[in-house]
């Protein structure tokens, strides 16, 4: 979504961004945009929240607050935000270029990157600009959502050299389901009957086990194609 703001001349342009599957709040696009005020502010990130959802999937990754910009926003790197909600504003755009046409996933952190090391404009975080998001709702989509995010972490380490995430092996995975199966189940199952637990506390961590080796099977077979460092101008 393209914004023009002022009767002036030379108005502000600004950039919206948000995904098909996401469902923007009344005032979405109202907060997104005021924080551009500011002079200083060339990237805004709203945040992203999940509609309800009835099946564990679901349920867990509400619970982790999966797309939450939180995270985005903390990179130990450089702060981003998804583009499932963003703003930026055109004149940042115009000093680093625009998205890199042939960059299949990662594309809101490289071009956030690219604004925030290499200008001066500041990335704000608009906690009341809030899109909706449908979490997955089955483990094959679940398992292309995560692997699709190893994929990101390849090709972002390609691009910027960012850290790798440390790769899980298949002794990670048995010390994890034990200890899950001798510690935490039965502490967990001993809670549920006391009314203080529930089903979805039973099966997070073998959730969150399978959705960390996705992720890294997608960083191990990714390989970043050439042309997805190609950079288009305005």
């Amino acid at each position: 979504m393209l914004l023009a703001i002022g009767a002036s001349k030379q108005p502000l342009v600004i950039l919206a961004f948000t995904d098909a599957d996401c469902r923007p709040q009344p005032d979405w696009l109202e907060n997104l945009i005021a924080p551009f005020s500011d002079p200083s502010i060339g990237i805004v990130a709203g945040e992203i929240l999940a509609l309800p959802g009835k099946t564990f999937l679901e349920q867990y990754a509400d619970r982790q607050n999966t797309l939450s910009q939180k995270h985005t926003l903390a990179h130990p790197f450089c702060a981003y935000g998804q583009t499932a909600n963003l703003a930026i504003r055109r004149s940042a755009l115009e000093q680093v270029g625009l998205f890199r046409p042939y960059l299949t996933t990662g594309g809101g952190a490289d071009i956030c990157w690219r604004i925030g090391r290499e200008t001066d404009w500041q990335l704000y975080f608009a906690p009341t600009a809030i899109v909706q998001h449908r979490h997955r709702q089955s483990m094959k989509e679940l398992e292309s959502q995560w692997r699709r995010y190893g994929r990101s972490n390849l090709y972002l380490h390609e691009l910027h050299r960012v850290k790798l995430m440390p790769e899980m092996t298949w002794r990670d995975e048995i010390y994890g389901l034990s200890r899950w199966l001798l510690k935490e189940l039965p502490i967990t199952m001993v809670k549920a009957t006391l009314g203080k637990a529930t089903v979805l506390d039973l099966v997070s961590t073998p959730i969150g086990l399978f959705t960390a080796k996705a992720r890294s099977r997608g960083q191990q077979e990714a390989k970043l194609p050439e042309a997805a460092r190609k950079i288009e101008w305005l």
